[in-house]
């Protein structure tokens, strides 16, 4: 008896952007068949484009629900939820296609939550046509969030050398500097532990970064955030077996992290660990969301407008979301001979 491969739920993203294109392409790549059944949330009529733009031979078949899909070569399975005009043009914000990535990703939610799938692997939206259509969400993390039902859930950046959690995300620095605590900080480390262990490090070294320059400098830099916000929550986990380090200077942590000194790295808020992960390698990153019901991974790219529709659109990020997605995935439970 072998374990089939995971159920992953492809989002297609934003219709006016590179999503579909990306798709597509990531889809008929050799090596994703031989990791995951994925199947696309989106509409067929749209990929069918893609697939003309990009001068691919595949065959775009619409099915009801992802147990209905077949897996062979040159065949892309998509759930048509029919959203999208035939005249949408390319590169052109639209709240059309924003209300149409909302409900792609309402649809992978649900699917989730009822555990018809193993993982989701979003292609990007666009947040400005997200608002557009009424659906006032910061991005991806926070609108699963919500259809899941989860509370609380943590961002994480993923390329070949580094790896970066965060413990606040969408929100102003001086709001996040407020909002960092001890607890949030703890439960972060914890999600990010347990994404590694899932991941197969078994014992994950996690560096922690500080608030203010030089982690506080004992002091000399802010007032006393470091000792305050963190410091608990560290000795508590190491109290624990949890191998947390810190709290580190940032401008450090992530040159000791890409020569291999952490697995993961732990930054404070959204730029402090956006900034040198897009740096490192934004072109083969992965954006995963943990604490999900099941793993979300990502492209760590935007619906680049400004190629949309022309052919030009890499799929390297895709492909490598769907490999990280099948080995962070909630495991088939099913069988097969």
């Amino acid at each position: 008896m072998n374990t089939p491969h995971p159920l992953i739920a492809v989002t297609m993203g934003d219709g006016a952007g590179i999503g579909p294109e990306v798709v597509v392409a990531a889809l008929l790549d050799d090596a994703v068949l031989t990791r995951c059944r994925p199947v696309v949330i989106g509409d067929a009529q749209r990929l069918r484009e893609a697939a003309r733009i990009l001068g691919l031979d595949c065959e775009i078949v619409a099915v009801d629900h992802p147990r209905d899909a077949e897996f062979t070569p040159g065949r892309v399975n998509v759930i048509d939820l029919g959203l999208l005009p035939a005249d949408l043009p390319w590169g052109k914000l639209s709240p059309v296609a924003g209300d149409a990535a909302y409900a792609y990703i309402k649809r992978a939610a649900e699917l989730a939550v009822a555990g018809e799938v193993h993982a989701i692997c979003t292609a990007p939206l666009n947040k400005e046509a997200l608002h557009a259509a009424g659906h006032i969400y910061p991005g991806h993390t926070e609108l699963l969030a919500h259809l899941t039902g989860t509370e609380e859930v943590s961002m994480m950046l993923s390329t070949e050398k580094v790896k970066v959690i965060h413990v606040t995300t969408h929100i102003g620095l001086i709001d996040a500097v407020n909002r960092i605590e001890p607890g949030l900080v703890e439960r972060t480390v914890r999600r990010g532990h347990d994404a590694m262990v899932r991941a197969g490090t078994p014992n994950p070294v996690i560096g922690v970064c500080g608030i203010n320059p030089h982690a506080g400098e004992n002091g000399l830099f802010g007032y006393g955030e470091e000792e305050e916000k963190i410091v608990p929550a560290l000795e508590k986990l190491r109290a624990e077996d949890v191998d947390a380090r810190g709290p580190l200077p940032a401008d450090t942590a992530f040159f000791l992290a890409s020569r291999g000194d952490y697995d993961l790295i732990v930054a404070m808020y959204h730029d402090q660990g956006h900034g040198p992960v897009k740096v490192l390698g934004i072109e083969a990153g992965v954006n995963l969301t943990v604490g999900l019901p099941v793993i979300r991974t990502s492209v760590d790219h935007g619906t680049a407008f400004d190629i949309a529709g022309t052919g030009l659109a890499e799929a390297g990020s895709m492909v490598e979301a769907l490999r990280q997605a099948t080995a962070m995935a909630t495991a088939p439970t099913a069988p097969v001979a």
